[in-house]
């Protein structure tokens, strides 16, 4: 806690759920600053046409080794500022948060829930693996979240996307059940995953916080899961390494519901993270030099 600058109660939760070895690799790694990657649009342009691209360009790229979509960029500016991001060839994303699109795995002609969705990434990753074919219903709580998913949306150039603003745990009042052939629930975290992108967040949050969040993600997955088709797909995600917002939520979440059973994930996830073990995966920040991230993959039967 002293070394690396973290909290102590922080600190004694990560000890107590990975060891010793693994949170001291995770508080350094928190200390440094993230790399830059990017997800290309499949739709626009390939992974190796855009990679021969950007070293034309002066970019210092390479593949991600953790994302099938995603280029590490090492040098050569902000790629906002590139006319391939402006044009929609790509988008900024971390390479653990393109691991949820994955796992979603969302076929065209689907209809897809994502619940909160914004600022849009994973709902257009989704879009473009279904081809932009199909109906993805892209849902946030704020007006002006909705905007940042329309902006995103026609920069990307998909027409497949629908964006509503509400509360997810009312979404059961607005679609009927069995609405979807696949949803993501993003849920709201503590964030303890990006502390490099957001170091504040170490200090501004308390125990008694994960407490709080983790009662809200149960009821947002609570809400949501009655909207899946039978034989449909549920990936909950969150941005956090704490196991009360992770395991224990999906855990209690199976408890109550017999109609929900763990799934493999799919290949592409599976090739770069074997262990993962009963529909959980989690990436913790210093293994792959990504945020960290917690993936769950369920089925309803």
């Amino acid at each position: 806690a002293l070394e690396h600058s973290h909290p102590e109660w922080m600190v004694a939760m990560w000890l107590e759920q990975f060891g010793e070895r693994e949170t001291e690799r995770m508080c350094a790694a928190n200390n440094v600053p993230p790399r830059v990657s990017i997800r290309v649009n499949t739709l626009k342009r390939s992974r190796d046409e855009l990679l021969e691209r950007m070293r034309l360009g002066g970019f210092d790229a390479r593949p991600s080794p953790l994302a099938p979509a995603g280029i590490i960029v090492a040098g050569g500016g902000n790629m906002a500022h590139t006319s391939w991001y402006k044009e929609g060839e790509l988008s900024i994303q971390d390479e653990s948060s393109m691991l949820v699109a994955e796992s979603v795995d969302p076929q065209p002609g689907e209809r897809v829930l994502d619940c909160c969705a914004a600022p849009g990434g994973k709902t257009g990753h989704m879009a473009e693996k279904m081809g932009d074919n199909g109906e993805i219903v892209s849902c946030d709580v704020h007006e002006h979240k909705r905007r940042l998913i329309e902006a995103q949306i026609e920069r990307l150039g998909l027409k497949c996307v629908t964006t509503i603003v509400e509360d997810a745990r009312r979404l059961p009042a607005r679609f009927d059940e069995g609405t979807f052939d696949r949803i993501l629930l993003d849920a709201p975290c503590s964030g303890l995953g990006v502390i490099r992108r957001k170091p504040d967040v170490k200090w501004a949050k308390r125990p008694e916080d994960i407490d709080r969040i983790a009662a809200l993600q149960s009821e947002l997955l609570h809400a949501v899961a009655r909207l899946l088709k039978p034989g449909g797909i549920l990936v909950y995600s969150t941005c956090t390494v704490t196991r009360q917002e992770n395991e224990d939520v999906v855990n209690r979440f199976l408890r109550e519901h017999a109609d929900f059973a763990p799934a493999d994930f799919p290949e592409a996830v599976r090739a770069v993270l074997p262990e993962a073990d009963n529909g959980m995966a989690v990436i913790l920040p210093h293994r792959f030099g990504s945020d960290g991230f917690f993936i769950a993959r369920l089925r309803k039967r």
